[in-house]
């Protein structure tokens, strides 16, 4: 049984279940918490040092990172294929997916206020200092403190909306020759992409989701939410009252 350790709502975890249900492959899901760190604890940092979700198990030996995991469950599951032909064509998929990755932390901006920061602001500055000595990434090391201390500013929210919005710029103009981004064909590129334009949809700047600002991107997430795999990936709304 293929076992999968992610969060409901991580971007990285939606992209991954949405690659294992288009898969068709069945899998044994772990939620992790990480408003209670269990993504930091000492049980799961043996199976990922880097103290990150997603962490998929498959045959006994763990992989992380989901633009890694998708490829190896395209890889040893080739059927159906959820990259291009062309090794072109796939290099343009991995430059996508590297593209994506490089704004997380635009995301976290937006992200983490959430429920992240109301945990992490009842901390007392002997629990935070002592959570952030368990937090093997420095990188994230600053973004807990940053939500538990220093909440980002309207005017960092703004720079990471319009960060966001030039992604939609970009896709907009890939989408123009086939209607997604890498080739003639759905794959691991668009997968990539959905949680984030989910996020931007939801709520950072759903006025740049229209057919009048971004009309292949607005087509093309129509496409790619009606697809079966999407419900069945879990999607659903990032905020909860």
């Amino acid at each position: 049984m293929m076992i999968l350790h992610h969060g409901s709502r991580s971007s990285a975890s939606r992209r991954v279940r949405l690659c294992l249900e288009e898969k068709g492959i069945a899998y044994e899901g772990h939620v992790v918490d990480m408003a209670a760190m269990e993504h930091h604890s000492p049980e799961y940092l043996k199976i990922n040092p880097l103290g990150v979700i997603p962490t998929l198990i498959h045959e006994g030996q763990p992989l992380h990172e989901s633009g890694t995991i998708c490829e190896y469950l395209d890889e040893t599951f080739p059927d159906p294929p959820l990259r291009p032909d062309t090794p072109h064509q796939r290099a343009e998929m991995r430059n996508w997916i590297r593209h994506i990755d490089g704004l997380i932390g635009n995301l976290i901006i937006f992200n983490w206020r959430h429920h992240l920061q109301k945990t992490a602001s009842q901390w007392t500055d002997a629990e935070l200092a002592e959570k952030l000595k368990n937090i093997p990434s420095k990188e994230r090391q600053e973004a807990w403190l940053r939500v538990a201390r220093k909440p980002y500013t309207e005017e960092e929210r703004d720079a990471a909306r319009a960060k966001l919005v030039a992604l939609l710029d970009k896709m907009e103009e890939a989408l123009k020759p086939f209607g997604w981004l890498a080739g003639k064909s759905y794959s691991i590129a668009d997968i990539a992409a959905a949680p984030f334009v989910k996020r931007i949809d939801e709520e950072i700047a759903p006025d740049e989701m229209t057919p009048k600002k971004h009309p292949r991107v607005a087509d093309w997430w129509t496409k790619l939410q009606a697809r079966p795999a999407y419900a069945r990936a879990d999607f659903g709304p990032f905020v909860t009252s």
